[in-house]
């Protein structure tokens, strides 16, 4: 957390003319925000210099993410105010259970991951941690909440793998692995840009709408959701190298 962020939204949006919630919410997140970003692990892979133990206990323990990611946007979908977020809802949901699955399964066979371990994970703790907060922010709360751990999910995605794109600067330039360039191309590109920009504007509009307390829990929700990006990047590193369990690493 930012001690030098406005506590309230009130505070942060008195002095602004057009205050957006979600930046509150980024402002809050403090240096977990830029540790996410600006990952060590996001660095390497943008500068094809990610060991490919360490890519894959990352990718196995994201893969067994996905599935919980998924019903989220499902909640999301069933809480939605209205049929046009419901509709962009869904139209993304076919990106994460088509275009993204289809990536895994390649990845995955680049990379000799045996179906057994990315069809049953022994998952992370930071992994259940982070399965354990998107089930409760659903279970428990409408769609502010759903969206709360939406968008730091996607924002975060979307800043570090566009500096990478930005960095590279031709195609020459991008990792030689396909399972890394396509990991920032896939959130690189313009649709998946204008889909977080659309998720943020819906919290906006949730957010500044809600009672001070519900924006309290918002608040946690985004910030918490970004501490385990970055408990989740750490662990591929603690996890990828040098063990022998089933989806730790090797295999």
């Amino acid at each position: 957390m930012d001690p030098s962020a406005p506590e309230t939204y009130d505070e942060f949006a008195a002095p602004r003319s057009d205050p957006r919630f979600t930046d509150w919410l980024r402002e809050r997140a403090g240096d977990s925000w830029n540790h996410a970003t600006a990952h060590r692990l996001t660095r390497e892979l943008a500068a094809d210099e990610l060991a490919d133990d360490v890519f894959r206990q990352y990718l196995v323990q994201d893969y067994a993410f996905v599935e919980t990611l998924v019903g989220v946007f499902g909640h999301a979908v069933g809480t939605a105010p209205t049929m046009e977020s419901k509709s962009e809802l869904v139209s993304f949901l076919g990106v994460l259970t088509d275009d993204e699955d289809d990536y895994f399964l390649r990845a995955f066979d680049a990379l000799d991951v045996p179906e057994s371990v990315y069809s049953d994970p022994k998952t992370t703790p930071a992994t259940r941690a982070f399965i354990d907060l998107l089930e409760r922010a659903a279970g428990q709360g409408g769609y502010a909440e759903a969206l709360a751990v939406l968008v730091p999910a996607e924002w975060v995605y979307l800043s570090w793998a566009t500096d990478a794109a930005d960095a590279s600067g031709s195609p020459n330039e991008s990792p030689s692995r396909f399972y890394l360039s396509e990991w920032i191309d896939l959130h690189a590109v313009d649709d998946f840009a204008a889909f977080v920009e659309w998720l943020r504007t819906e919290l906006d509009r949730e957010g500044a709408a809600a009672s001070p307390r519900r924006q309290r829990r918002l608040e946690q929700l985004f910030r918490r959701t970004v501490e385990l990006e970055v408990a989740f990047f750490d662990e591929a590193y603690e996890l990828g190298r040098g063990s022998s369990q089933p989806g730790d690493g090797r295999w």
